[in-house]
């Protein structure tokens, strides 16, 4: 029988010691009886292409910080965003699922409340939990079914789009003007709450959601000096990254004054691959699209106290990987018989994976996003509020968020998906009328995407395909509800 939102919450919060969903039991190994639970602190850039680093050899980007961090942690040369936008990516990082099963296709749609999130179960777990930065899972909004307080953060800082240097941010639902980078906002803002919770009897876990480098691009001056020799259009991109560089490595840095740093696992990736013209892809197109351009994403680990020797992996990752991976970690169980697409990567950190153990989808949904304008929204909410007034539209408030009034049918597709079976990767193109057409890459002949291997591979395409088509069949019935019921 399935376990129902609240029942799991409850069994996991009383202590409830069994793995479910796939998870590994790596992790059992790893963390020694009567040792204390690590800190967990997760970081993700918005539109930071895979190539846009210095430590793969950018001509021109500064990156001192994240260059520090991949030669001393770990580092994932092949780890993937579940989707190639923002708000979908966002939600595989707290449900642990593609973002179709629960509808959040695209930018600017909410998680639906009867997720369970990794906030939640960390904090059932006995985690103090805070976000920091970027939401758009929803509002920012008092009352809001959709707000980072409702999806398991205790305490937050968060915009409801990208945010950049002088926007207004929510506090736990009160507009609060900021000032300084918008890097920096978020990692001062999570430094406080470390200050604040550190000599407490709860492990802390800290999700620091960048709004860079998204347009439109407001370097600070300090960090803009640094490309001046650069075109016009490329300076404040740059500059952005750079500054959240230096967030970053002061919110490193700062665990190390803290003294946790040691039993804190520091995770930092971003949300999709790099943006057209500007950014640096892992391949084929850039953002919007599955090809790998549109998906390669930067990615580095650390856990000083358990992964005491750097490296580099091949073995591919993705975002929706995050949550299983931090439950194995700590030895947690996750909900029962739920689809997770999602798998514990314990066994890369430790060592004993050398291969993915299962496929992983992804499918661009043929829907259309929700415009959400973060600055001006809480621009209005600050007004607002300076009025003793609140936000009552249930429209705003998105208090419709887990109804589920639209049932889609199961056995049409539409969009485009791909299925990665390493090194083939399997892409389903399905327009309006006809067949799906379908391509086929080696990607470690062709990482680039440029030859279709379909014609010499048959058997191959066809059991892909049908692997494929067995997934996005469960996506949908996901999409529609049935693993609620």
């Amino acid at each position: 029988m399935r376990m129902n939102r609240r029942g799991f919450l409850k069994a996991l919060g009383a202590g409830a010691c069994w793995a479910a969903g796939g998870l590994a039991s790596t992790a059992r190994s790893m963390a020694a009886p009567g040792k204390a639970k690590p800190h967990i602190v997760l970081c993700m850039a918005d539109d930071q292409g895979w190539g846009d680093m210095g430590y793969y050899d950018h001509p021109v980007l500064k990156t001192p910080s994240f260059d520090e961090m991949s030669k001393a942690g770990l580092r994932f040369d092949r780890f993937y965003a579940a989707a190639p936008v923002c708000t979908p990516t966002r939600g595989s990082v707290m449900t642990g699922r593609p973002p179709n099963r629960f509808g959040c296709f695209k930018w600017g749609h909410s998680l639906r409340p009867q997720e369970i999130t990794v906030a939640e179960s960390l904090k059932a777990a006995g985690y103090v939990t805070a976000h920091f930065g970027k939401w758009h899972l929803g509002t920012v909004y008092k009352n809001s079914p959709v707000n980072p307080g409702a999806s398991g953060f205790d305490e937050w800082l968060s915009a409801a789009n990208f945010y950049d240097t002088g926007d207004v941010l929510s506090r736990e639902g009160t507009a609060e003007q900021t000032k300084d980078e918008s890097s920096m906002v978020a990692v001062d803002a999570a430094i406080d709450f470390m200050h604040k919770h550190v000599k407490g009897d709860k492990p802390m876990f800290v999700v620091v959601w960048f709004g860079s480098p998204h347009s439109p691009h407001r370097a600070s001056q300090q960090d803009l000096a640094l490309y001046a020799d650069q075109p016009a259009k490329l300076q404040h991109f740059y500059g952005e990254i750079t500054g959240m560089d230096r967030a970053f490595g002061k919110l490193r840095k700062e665990l190390g004054a803290l003294g946790i740093r040691d039993n804190t696992i520091l995770w930092y990736c971003s949300d999709n691959g790099g943006l057209p013209g500007k950014g640096v892809t892992g391949g084929r197109a850039a953002k919007g699209s599955i090809y790998e351009g549109g998906l390669r994403v930067p990615a580095i680990l650390e856990w000083p106290a358990r992964f005491k020797k750097p490296g580099v992996t091949n073995v591919p990752g993705n975002t929706a990987d995050i949550y299983p991976t931090l439950m194995d970690l700590i030895d947690r169980p996750l909900p029962d018989k739920r689809p997770l697409d999602g798998i514990s990567l314990a066994g890369v950190v430790d060592g004993t994976m050398t291969a993915r153990p299962r496929p992983m989808g992804f499918w661009d949904y043929a829907a259309g996003g929700k415009s959400q304008h973060s600055g001006r929204m809480l621009k209005a909410l600050l007004a607002l509020q300076a009025e003793g007034k609140e936000i009552t539209d249930p429209a705003k408030l998105r208090t419709d968020a887990g109804e589920i009034t639209k049932q889609y049918p199961e056995d049409t597709f539409p969009g485009h998906a791909a299925w990665l079976a390493w090194p083939w990767k399997l892409h389903r193109i399905q327009s309006k009328q006809g067949p799906p057409k379908l391509e086929l890459y080696n990607l470690a002949d062709d990482p680039k995407e440029a030859t279709d291997v379909k014609e010499a591979n048959a058997d191959r395409l066809k059991k892909m395909q049908a692997e494929l088509e067995a997934w996005q069949m469960s996506v949908v019935r996901s999409l529609n509800g049935k693993d609620y019921e």
